[in-house]
């Protein structure tokens, strides 16, 4: 690993830059809904049907569930007079919410051979009428419920591509869904790797009240930094096969007594979606096929086991959330790699300033447990279910991946999954005690 000088993270002058945006609400409805629906045209009804494993969801089911989201909260709740498309989808694309009764088993999904993709696509329509229709009417509750609506179906778009992927690189024939992504051709070599000097003493961290934020961010609320650095990228290919090569998955010195017997239970030695093509090059599986691996584009599909046993071969440790946030506040969260249409996902290199790629790209493995910060109360209702109760044995990532939605992202936005989770663009960022 090659480490330079120590360089500063400059002291906070000026709030967060948040995105604008010239969009109505119903505009930005449309816009958000017309792009999940782009995500899945090259899919087949068998595609978009099946299920990889129980933490994916089927294309299908996405699409469905994103629409219920809308009936069950705005339409039905709140317009006189709605009628649900089919009442049967209630119960079949119900995720988690207690409160709404009974659903499908999650690891059943993929058994929904009936509706088509056609009806899901019709149900869409129907619900997008219907809210078409109705908006000129809603007041600011309302529109509060619609922003949620939209922010989780942002979710669900990046959910949709890693699933996607998940099942399939399930494939032998390593089939693409895009063609392969451009890169840019002035980017050849991504920076070395330098230690940046974090800020200490008490900060402040959590949505600072501007613009949306989940009821996970908050409250904002004080922190205590203790003398840290913070890498000023993330680790890339290059690095991690050093790892690879130097055994790191044969040494249990480096990992998590959870994660050592995660990797000799499950044969692990390479991140998710690794492997050899037919003339023994390392490669890669994406939305774009199998390529050959960029060893200086960033790391990803890595568990937190395999970022924090990485870390612990580098000599380093994972950031916390408190360090990486407050490290971040003043990156611009619009700038990075972040999905704007329909096509190839795929981390690219950085772009080389100091604490690039903080946003987009890859999310990045914290060592701080996803858990309530100070004051937290979920709201009321089956809406309140969205968080809080999943505050449990998960661990929080942040910053945004090149699957993440445009606008989507924010330094306070808390993403979270259990330690063994890598299907989704997963990578990590080097931190150090000083």
């Amino acid at each position: 690993m090659t480490v330079s000088h120590l360089a500063k993270v400059p002291d906070q002058d000026a709030p967060p830059l948040h995105l604008q945006s010239e969009m109505t609400l119903l505009q930005r409805f449309q816009a958000v809904r017309d792009l999940t629906v782009k995500l899945v045209a090259p899919l087949s009804d068998a595609d978009a049907t099946v299920q990889s494993m129980d933490d994916a969801s089927p294309a299908k089911w996405h699409l469905a569930h994103s629409s219920w989201f809308f009936e069950t909260f705005v339409l039905r709740d709140h317009v006189a007079g709605y009628r649900p498309f089919d009442p049967q989808f209630h119960y079949l694309f119900n995720s988690y919410y207690e409160a709404e009764g009974s659903r499908h088993a999650r690891g059943r999904r993929g058994m929904i051979t009936r509706p088509s993709l056609d009806a899901i696509l019709a149900y869409r329509k129907h619900v997008d009428m219907a809210m078409t229709a109705a908006f000129d009417n809603f007041n600011h509750a309302m529109r509060d419920l619609v922003e949620l609506g939209l922010q989780h179906e942002q979710q669900h778009q990046e959910l949709l591509l890693t699933d996607i992927l998940h099942l399939f690189a399930q494939n032998p024939c390593h089939p693409a869904i895009w063609p392969k992504t451009k890169r840019d051709a002035t980017i050849t070599r991504e920076k070395p790797l330098e230690w940046i000097k974090g800020r200490e003493g008490q900060h402040e961290i959590g949505h600072d009240g501007q613009g949306f934020a989940f009821d996970c961010e908050g409250p904002r609320h004080a922190c205590l930094l203790s003398p840290h650095a913070i890498a000023n990228r993330p680790v890339n290919n290059r690095e991690y096969r050093q790892f690879i090569a130097d055994g790191g998955y044969r040494e249990p010195r480096h990992w998590l007594s959870d994660g050592w017997a995660w990797v000799q239970n499950n044969a692990v030695d390479a991140p998710l979606y690794w492997q050899k093509d037919a003339d023994g090059r390392d490669c890669q599986f994406g939305l774009d096929g199998l390529q050959p691996l960029d060893p200086e584009a960033p790391v990803t599909h890595i568990s937190l086991y395999e970022a924090d046993a990485y870390a612990s071969w580098a000599g380093a440790r994972l950031p916390t959330e408190q360090e990486w946030e407050v490290a971040a506040q003043n990156a611009d969260h619009s700038q990075g790699q972040f999905l704007t249409e329909a096509g190839a996902v795929r981390p690219a290199v950085a772009d080389g300033n100091l604490l690039s790629a903080m946003f987009g790209s890859v999310w990045e493995w914290t060592g701080s447990a996803y858990r309530p910060y100070p004051g937290f109360a979920p709201a009321k209702g089956a809406v309140g279910e969205y968080n809080g109760k999943f505050m449990s044995g998960q661990f929080v990532l942040k910053g945004g991946s090149c699957a993440t939605p445009l606008g989507h992202i924010r330094p306070s936005y808390r993403n979270f999954f259990y330690p063994h989770q890598r299907w989704q663009f997963t990578g990590l960022r080097l931190a150090k005690d000083i």
